[in-house]
């Protein structure tokens, strides 16, 4: 254990709405969030949006002398829009994108051209292996009916998958970034139940901020606020988690939010709020903390992972119906193209066999049948491919979501009442419930 124990962490994250020619003021704005970032000195800043690798290489020559490591995650078309900037060396950087992302032909929603993914960076602070991620999930553009829950749901199960398997020895892990669920949707509580990490806002000594956390206000001039007006003026979807190790024990001192307009400033620094959030490592203590009522509620977590879990599972079903629906549509149309592309064929070699026979049609229109019979075939195989594989990635998350299910009921069914009595909390919890043994 380093001797220099407690360690403070200050950690920002922001949604940095950075869409070049397109986001209000954005090069002011970039300006602004350097400035934030040098003054305030935060140990590491989680950044989403930033989709010009150009306005990150202005960002790193800002942040040069706070801030001398940094990484910026490449994915997709314009990129996964996910920084890092670090007072302390990175010695590692790994990306995963997901399998599922909106639509490409919803072209003004723009998701499916990002490439949203999860990026992840090692840390050694003070001899600790700190894991690092940061990420932007599917956004929610309505809410009833979500066309895109299913997606945001398998990323979610993906995100706490990556997490799981990735900081495996990790003496502190870290999430950070814009999850476009609120904090009691299917997702966040995937998430928050399968991995144990913690929500900044929820265990937090000290908080500062616009009320319930909102990090999506109507007080903020870049918003739309007719659509905020149904939630009570604003929603929280940016969060930062955190999770300990059975060597170090985790505590989240401060959280702070901005709330809109930046005193002597034009504008906010975004259409999001920043969070910023001090975090205190310390060695564990086995017991430290923990109620009586927590150390028998083993049963209660599995059983609540289950519920979850067949949640999830079911609202994947429906976006695999949905999706097996639009792939039929898409080959029944695009067979009418091809009929009817071969019927225009069929009259086109009318004139070549009975001879002095001449076109029954005006060419300009029957060329222009034959283009519009060809794009009908040429993009209903795009579609046909495209559900085609949004169909595969569904499919395939339902088989690990069903493998999973089976596992957590097996283990809750075989868990003995008094088990793992004489065990401290700290060694249970410290453990995936996914792997949760009964008899060893």
């Amino acid at each position: 254990m380093p001797a220099e124990m407690p360690v403070r962490l200050r950690i920002f994250s922001l949604n940095c709405w950075g869409i070049r020619y397109l986001s209000k003021h954005c090069a002011q704005r970039y300006t602004m969030i350097g400035d934030l970032l040098s003054k305030e000195q935060h140990d590491v800043a989680l950044l989403q949006e930033v989709w010009s690798e150009k306005d990150f290489h202005v960002l790193k020559k800002k942040l040069g002398g706070t801030h001398p490591y940094s990484h910026y995650f490449k994915s997709g078309f314009f990129g996964s829009g996910l920084a890092v900037f670090s007072k302390h060396r990175i010695h590692d950087a790994f990306l995963y994108k997901y399998t599922l992302n909106g639509y490409p032909y919803m072209a003004h929603h723009g998701d499916w051209f990002g490439g949203k993914a999860v990026g992840k960076v090692l840390l050694n602070i003070s001899g600790l292996a700190i894991h690092v991620f940061v990420t932007h999930l599917h956004a929610e553009y309505c809410r009833e009916p979500d066309s895109y829950l299913p997606h945001r749901v398998v990323q979610a199960w993906e995100l706490q998958n990556f997490i799981r398997h990735t900081s495996a020895g990790a003496d502190v892990v870290i999430l950070g970034g814009d999850l476009n669920m609120h904090p009691t949707d299917l997702g966040i509580r995937l998430l928050q139940s399968y991995t144990g990490l913690k929500d900044c806002y929820n265990e937090t000594a000290s908080f500062d901020g616009f009320e319930q956390g909102f990090t999506h206000i109507t007080d903020n001039p870049f918003t739309h606020k007719q659509e905020l007006i149904p939630f009570g003026g604003g929603i929280r979807i940016d969060y930062v988690f955190f999770k300990g190790s059975k060597s170090v024990d985790v505590s989240c001192e401060s959280l702070s939010t901005t709330k809109g307009p930046v005193p002597g400033q034009p504008f906010p620094y975004s259409d999001h709020e920043a969070l910023s959030t001090e975090l205190e490592l310390h060695p564990s203590e086995d017991g430290k903390g923990y109620s009586n009522q927590e150390k028998d509620c083993t049963t209660d977590k599995l059983s609540e992972l289950v519920n979850i879990v067949t949640e999830a599972r079911t609202e994947v079903k429906v976006g695999l119906h949905c999706a097996e629906r639009m792939r039929y549509t898409a080959a029944r149309t695009g067979i009418m193209g091809l009929a009817l592309l071969l019927l225009e064929l069929a009259i086109a070699a009318v004139p070549c066999f009975a001879l002095g026979t001449e076109q029954p049609f005006p060419k300009a229109s029957f060329y222009l049948l034959g283009a519009l019979c060809f794009a009908i075939l040429f993009c209903t195989t795009l579609l046909y491919i495209f559900y085609g594989m949004e169909v595969k990635a569904l499919q395939g998350a339902e088989d690990q979501m069903r493998l999973a299910l089976g596992s957590l009921q097996e283990r809750l069914k075989a868990f003995p009442k008094g088990k793992y009595e004489g065990r401290s909390q700290t060694e249970l919890d410290s453990r995936d419930p996914s792997t949760l043994e009964p008899d060893d």
